[in-house]
Parts: C-alpha cells; structure tokens; sequence
C-alpha cells in the first residue's frame, strides 16, 4: 500500500534508521547527514535542510546540510530555498508548522524545532513535500514531531560516553599516583612514574629528566635501577629533554602536521636509536618547567587521547616528585635553593646572586665603618685571697687525727688535725709528780731550817712547773684549729695518719673566700687602652657561659714578665659579692670595657699596629 509520496517499506527503514540514530555512537559529522536523510525519508520529503541557528552573527541561519529525493536542479525546490530563513525564523517561534506553498501542486512546506541537549540551541528542520494532499502533509509534520528528540537523544548518549572515557582515563592518571605518592623518596617515586607511563602506554621506554642548575640532568628511566649518565644514549637523550624544555612545548617524532617546534635533536635521537616514535612533555610547577618527561615507542605514533592522559599524570605527580627531590636533599642545599627563590622575588630571577653579593658586601662595608661598639680588652685572671695562712706543726710528734681535705669550708676554731697526746701526757704526769716531790722537799728543809737546801728545792720544783707548763701548752695545741673562716687550700693528710712531722712543718693552708679578688693579666699593649676605666666582665674556664661584673680597683705600676711578653697586673673587685662555688687558684677570661670603636678598627688595629712597628710608619 503506498501513501502519498512514499511506501510503507520506505518508511519502516526510516523508522528503523531512526532508532538506530538514537543510540548512534560515531562522530556529530557522521550523525547529521544520517539523521537529516532518515527524517527526510520518514516525512517522504522532496527536499530537506538542517538550519542552525546563529544569534547576533551574520547570517543568522546556517545550513548545516541539505538533502533532496533526487539528483538535479527542480523548479520547486527553488522557492524553497529562497524561503529557508523565513521558514527557519517560523519554526524557531512556533515550534512546528505545515503550510501550502502550491495546492495546484500538492506541494507543502514542513518545519519542526528539533529537541537538543541545551535549551538554548537554534535547529530547524524543514523540508518540502510534493503531491501530498493537506492530511498527509499533516501526518508527515507529526512524524517529524516524533523524530524531534532524536538529536538530543544522541547528544545525551554522546556526552555519557564521553563521561565515561574521561573517567577511564581520570582513573588510569589515578593509578599512577599511587606508587608515586606512596613513596617516601625521590627516586623511587621517579622510577614508579616512568614504569608505569611505560607499562600504561605501551612505551619501550620512559625517562625523567630534572631541571638543575639551568641543565636537564637524567634521573630514571623506566625499568632501569641503575645508569651511568655518561653513557652517549643518556647524553643524547639529555640533549633531546633540552631542546623540550627551551622551546617550553611538547615535542612529537615524527612531525605531525602543523607542528611550529624544531625537532633536531628529537630527530638525530629517533635515527641513532632507531626509536620509531618519541614524545617530550614538559611538566611544569606553578607555570614554570621543572622537568622533562621522554616517551620512546616503536610500534605506533602518540595519539592524541594519549598525549592528554600523559600530559594529566604529568601535572598530578609533578608537585609531589617536587617536593620529594627537595626534601632528599642535604639541608645545605634546601637552605641555598630556598634563599635563591627568596631572593629571587625581590631581585629578578637573572644574577641572583651577583645581585645579593653586592648587596651584602655593600652592608657589611657599612656596618664595618659606621657600627661602632664598645671595645673590650681581654686578658686571663686568676682568683686570690686577701688573706691566707699556713697551719704549722707546733711541736714534733704523730700525726693522730686528719678532719678535713683540701677544699673543705671551714670556720673559726673548727679543728682540723690533732696530734698524738700520749707522750705528752706521760711527760705531763711526771712533771706534776716531780713538782711534789720538790714541793715537799722544800717544805722539809724548811721545817729544818735548812736554808740551802730549801732553795735547791725550790729552784728545782719552779724548774719542774716549768716543764708542766710546757707539757701543758703542747697539750692544748695538740689539735689545730682554723684561725678564720676560710677554705683549706693545700694540705691532704689524710694518708700519713700515724706519721712523724717535726716543728714547723706545714700541714695546711686556709684562705679566706669572703675576701676573693680576681688578678688579671692584660697584655703592655693595651693596658694604656683601661686607664680610667672602671667596668669589665669575668667568666670562668669552669663555667664558661655565666659571665660576672667586675670593677677595676688598681693596676700594678710595674711590668710582669711572662713567656709572652710583658703583663699589667689587674686587680678585680666583683660587684654583687663573692659566689659561694668560686675557690681560690680559679682562672678564665676577663673582658674590660674601653670606648667605642668602629668594627672595621677593632678587626684591623692590631695588624696596623704590626705593621708600624715592621715598617715604622
């Protein structure tokens, strides 16, 4: 049964191809004539045209393509085409529309607004039947309404598709993050990189190459632990990631067409290597390139859904191989590539340090010539008692009893030895009975009147006190007592208890440490620069970060000769007092103020002083 125009096996393979189209997944240029030549047949159209809208440009409609029953020139399609804008402009305000151009004719104009995937797109299909009565011309204009939402069917697959392929390869660019944020190094980050870029993409090879110090230096390659970079193919293939990073774009071997950027060196290496295929990316941090990434392939070119996945893994890794390669670096290095950037900002990233050099050489000339600080003469000290006393044995005999060692404080009258006290007493027994006995003696001549021997008596009992009170005296100096507080400074006895020492063996030496002063000598050459003045500071070898004030009291008026020249004596008073762990015999450093002086005269006067007393100038 045919119908007006078209048979019913014409329009079921219209209706088929239609449904086909909605689930169409090549190209939009392979879609649209398809589309435009099923929708003219499912209409029975004579002629049809797909218009595009543009709004705000000239023209204002597009034809997007054009289709007709048959080949050939038809003096009906001409109104038709003349009429296109005027039809599109219809269709685009009411939708879909039906009219007779030529009822004579049988000839019909219809145009339907076919549904996109964005409101706001212009589209009209409009064709033109023949021999077609004014129902079927209507029946044909319903058939396109059904037809209408083919393209956004399309488009809504299209787009889906799409999705998924860039989630697909979001997630082949996530797969080759993982090793490299796993790793805790440079180098294993690196080298996981480059093997999974050869892996991922089939690649014979894949190289990293780092910016450093203005030069690409080769860092891994895929599959490849260990290389020498001496080697001429790591050389060549450094100068390969240079000629990358010069011109700051990919480079692709062979050429496609419409590359701008020379391929030189890409070319020597392709040809020496026999490499079919090679693409350079660059990968750059915060716009800058850091690093070149070099993929080799010899079976097929790089195609361009490749390239961008490349190019994605290249800025998702970079920012992290960044900051792994600057932290496995020696802190020497961080601080300097850190000054540098620093510096960088303020000063222009040419002659950075040239720049900071004369900078810093211009403050410290400054500095030297225009800071001036308080010059301080330094000399050694040593610490000494006003008073100090050496204990004597005062009689001979043993030792008994040592109380104390060098270093102990003592007091006044605190015993600090005593002396064996048995001799003594039996001396002090017999003197006593020898006393009595010419007492009495005396007393008997006396009774007798016997005037002579009564003296002898009494000489001899004043001789026997006499020998009693000596008994007596070493007796009660048999301990020997501090004269003062003080320290003991000399005197270990305690291992010759039991003894022999004679009278006026020196057995200690206490001095007082409430009366300590520190004894500075300070060298011929600056002792004129501490006249007058009166302030210093002290530290001692023991505790050399405590630093105490002191004062100038007097300076010996006479020259000391040491082995290194001639000394003042200083005498240096503290200011808060004496502290309780200073001893006497102490030493460290003192330090007097004098005026202020620039810096540069305080590091040069005494080579200045040298040289005038060489060349006497």
């Amino acid at each position: 049964m045919e119908t007006n125009g078209g048979s019913n096996a014409e329009f079921g393979g219209a209706v088929a191809e239609l449904a086909v189209l909605r689930q169409f997944a090549g190209e939009p240029k392979n879609f649209w004539p398809a589309f435009l030549a099923a929708a003219a047949r499912l209409a029975a159209a004579d002629i049809a045209v797909l218009l595009l809208g543009q709004p705000g440009k000239t023209p204002r409609w597009a034809k997007l393509g054009e289709w007709t029953s048959s080949p050939g020139p038809s003096s009906t399609r001409t109104p038709f085409t003349s009429r296109l804008e005027a039809i599109a402009e219809r269709g685009l305000a009411s939708g879909s529309f039906v009219e007779s151009t030529d009822p004579k004719a049988g000839t019909f104009t219809v145009a339907v607004r076919l549904k996109l995937s964005r409101a706001e797109d212009e589209l009209i299909f409009a064709a033109q039947v023949k021999d077609f009565t004014e129902a079927a011309a209507s029946e044909a204009l319903v058939r396109l309404q059904l037809a209408a939402d083919v393209p956004a069917a399309y488009q809504a697959n299209l787009a889906a598709r799409q999705a998924r392929h860039d989630v697909e390869k979001f997630a082949a660019v996530l797969d080759l993050n993982v090793p490299v944020n796993q790793a805790t190094h440079f180098l294993p980050a690196a080298l996981a990189f480059c093997n999974g870029i050869a892996t991922r993409f089939r690649c014979d090879r894949a190289s990293l190459g780092w910016l450093e110090g203005g030069y690409i230096r080769l860092r891994t390659m895929s599959r490849t632990e260990q290389f020498d970079r001496q080697m001429a193919a790591a050389q060549a293939l450094e100068k390969v990631m240079e000629e990358c990073v010069d011109q700051d774009e990919e480079i692709l071997w062979p050429a496609p067409e419409g590359m701008t950027a020379v391929a030189r060196d890409h070319e020597a290496f392709a040809v020496d290597q026999k490499t079919g295929n090679l693409a350079s990316i660059p990968l750059r941090l915060d716009g800058k390139v850091v690093a070149v990434l070099t993929c080799e392939r010899q079976e097929s070119a790089f195609t361009p859904e490749e390239l961008q996945q490349i190019r994605l893994g290249c800025d998702q890794v970079v920012r992290r191989l960044s900051e792994l390669k600057h932290h496995d670096r020696w802190f020497g290095a961080r601080w300097q590539a850190q000054s540098r950037e620093w510096f960088g900002d303020w000063l222009g990233p040419e002659h950075t340090w040239s720049k900071v050099s004369a900078i810093l050489i211009v403050l410290l000339l400054a500095a030297l010539f225009l800071v001036r600080v308080t010059y301080r003469v330094e000399g050694n000290f040593i610490l000494r008692s006003d008073e100090a006393a050496y204990l004597t044995a005062p009689f001979e005999g043993y030792i008994e009893q040592v109380f104390v060692r060098p270093g102990d404080v003592v007091t006044n009258g605190e015993p600090l030895l005593a002396l064996n006290r048995g001799e003594l007493l039996l001396q002090q027994a017999a003197a006593l009975a020898d006393l009595t006995r010419y007492q009495r003696q005396a007393e008997k001549d006396r009774a007798g009147n016997n005037i002579a021997d009564m003296r002898i008596d009494d000489a001899q009992a004043r001789q026997s006190q006499a020998q009693l009170d000596l008994v007596r005296y070493r007796l009660d100096h048999a301990v020997i007592r501090a004269g003062f507080n003080g320290v003991v400074v000399e005197g270990d006895l305690r291992e010759r208890i039991g003894s022999p020492v004679k009278q006026g063996d020196a057995l200690f030496k206490v001095a007082r440490i409430d009366t300590l002063y520190a004894e500075a000598d300070i060298k011929e050459s600056d002792v004129q620069r501490i006249l007058g003045k009166s302030k210093g500071e002290i530290a001692f070898v023991t505790q050399p970060k405590f630093t105490y004030p002191v004062t100038i009291q007097t300076i010996e008026p006479a020259a000391a000769t040491k082995k290194d020249g001639n000394v003042f004596l200083v005498r240096l008073t503290p200011v808060n007092g004496v502290v309780s762990w200073w001893r006497p015999g102490m030493t460290g450093l003192c330090k007097l103020s004098t005026d202020k002086e620039s810096l540069f005269w305080i590091l040069t006067h005494r080579t200045v002083d040298f040289l005038r007393m060489k060349l006497w100038f």
